[in-house]
């Protein structure tokens, strides 16, 4: 039997609004599962009428009022693909008050206002779908929260920032710097004119909240998880900011390479949560995702582990995860949290994995060595001492924090730090 067409409104026509809207007119066959009910794009809205219109977005769609086309008694869903905090939520939460379905890209809203929105969609008793919010196309959340659920999750970890990969990437294999990378970054349009959400890690911290929700059943509060990596004297700049290229020069000829990684694991009846620049095998799945390239890994008990790699930004990719979610709630299915227990409580705090004792590698400039490493921590097995032309790399063995920091410590000139970087197998 036929079923009513199920009325869309899309706010946003940017780069993800623009594929979800030509999607939505160009295949809609493509986009009627036998089981669910035709999409019918009926409104769009966006603050560029003109450019939207440029854009090939028909003009009797468009409107610059998204609360009026939440609440028009034709849209039955609403995609919200506007990004940032404000109106966002707002438009979220009313769509989801007045029961209608929604699906979002927004990583941030999602991660910052998890449980209230939750809280809205469960007593509404309508989806609320988001798997675009991370990972760009790759399909993470529905497996975790579905296909996953008959195991016990023991960690999730991945590359899950594009612009942070490309960065990295270029700098080991093209010896340029920071500086020189991020601005083709930027020419190429994977950075922004301020990159800081990419490279400090914030992006990165939106998408672990979601992961860790999935995964674990709690949301986090994203301004609890750690994103600056430890140093001798203290703690280094967020996310990739601080990574030189002549710590990847030197960890490449240890074989390894510096990732920005997102990892959450149980810890003590909570959980424990970073994003930070790792040291990972330069042969292994994480050291050969390069460029835009997004990994992510779920470790889990009966099933081992299972990685997925893809696309992990750009509108194509994402509109991918958009429309996948539209046709879901055109089948009747429910939020992308699925059967899993409410997580409506205010999100807790997150543990610091770097608690826990660790293998660590650290580079000394020549330049900046007051005197030759402690015989004391060879003799007791305690590191790996490489000398290269440009200086002393240290792989430690598993040791804790501050042990890490007491080797590296003596051999610095007051003044100088170094990074310790976390090795991740």
């Amino acid at each position: 039997m036929s079923r009513a067409p199920l009325r869309v409104a899309v706010l946003g026509a940017g780069t993800v609004g623009r594929e979800v809207v030509r999607g939505l007119l160009e295949h809609p066959e493509r986009l009627c599962a036998t089981d669910g009910a035709p999409l019918v794009l009926t409104g769009i809205a966006c603050r560029n009428l003109a450019r939207a219109r440029a854009d090939g977005i028909p003009a009797d769609l468009l409107t610059d009022a998204p609360a009026h086309l939440v609440a028009a008694p034709d849209t039955d869903v609403v995609v919200e693909l506007m990004g940032g905090d404000e109106p966002a939520r707002t438009l979220i939460a009313a769509a989801l008050g007045a029961g209608k379905p929604v699906v979002t890209a927004n990583k941030h809203v999602v991660a910052h206002h998890g449980p209230d929105l939750e809280a809205v969609a469960r007593r509404a008793g309508v989806a609320f779908r988001f798997e675009a919010a991370v990972a760009g196309g790759i399909p993470i959340l529905g497996p975790l929260a579905s296909d996953l659920a008959a195991n016990s999750v023991r960690r999730v970890r991945g590359i899950v920032n594009g612009t942070s990969n490309y960065i990295l990437s270029a700098m080991t294999h093209d010896g340029r710097s920071y500086a020189a990378i991020l601005a083709d970054a930027q020419a190429l349009g994977y950075a922004e004119t301020d990159p800081a959400g990419d490279v400090e890690g914030d992006d990165a911290v939106n998408k672990l909240v979601i992961l860790a929700r999935l995964a674990f059943g709690h949301w986090l509060g994203p301004g609890s998880i750690g994103r600056r990596p430890p140093s001798v004297r203290g703690w280094g700049r967020p996310g990739i900011v601080g990574v030189t290229g002549i710590e990847l020069e030197a960890a490449a000829q240890l074989g390894l390479t510096i990732k920005l990684l997102a990892t959450a694991i149980p810890s003590r009846g909570g959980i424990a949560a970073a994003v930070l620049p790792s040291a990972v095998p330069a042969d292994g799945p994480f050291g050969q995702t390069d460029g835009v390239t997004n990994r992510i890994e779920i470790e889990a008990e009966p099933l081992g582990t299972v990685g997925l790699a893809g696309p992990g930004a750009g509108g194509a990719a994402t509109s991918s995860a958009v429309l996948g979610d539209l046709m879901a709630v055109a089948r009747g299915l429910t939020s992308t949290w699925a059967g899993l227990a409410p997580a409506t409580d205010p999100a807790g705090s997150a543990a610091d994995p770097l608690d826990d004792p660790r293998r660590w590698y650290a580079f000394v400039p020549a330049a900046g060595m007051a005197s030759p490493l402690p015989a004391h921590a060879a003799q007791r097995n305690r590191a790996v001492i490489t000398e290269l032309g440009t200086g002393t790399a240290i792989r430690t063995q598993t040791l804790n924090l501050e042990e890490a920091r007491a080797i590296v410590a003596p051999i610095l000139p007051e003044g100088v730090d170094v990074t310790l970087y976390p090795i991740d197998d």
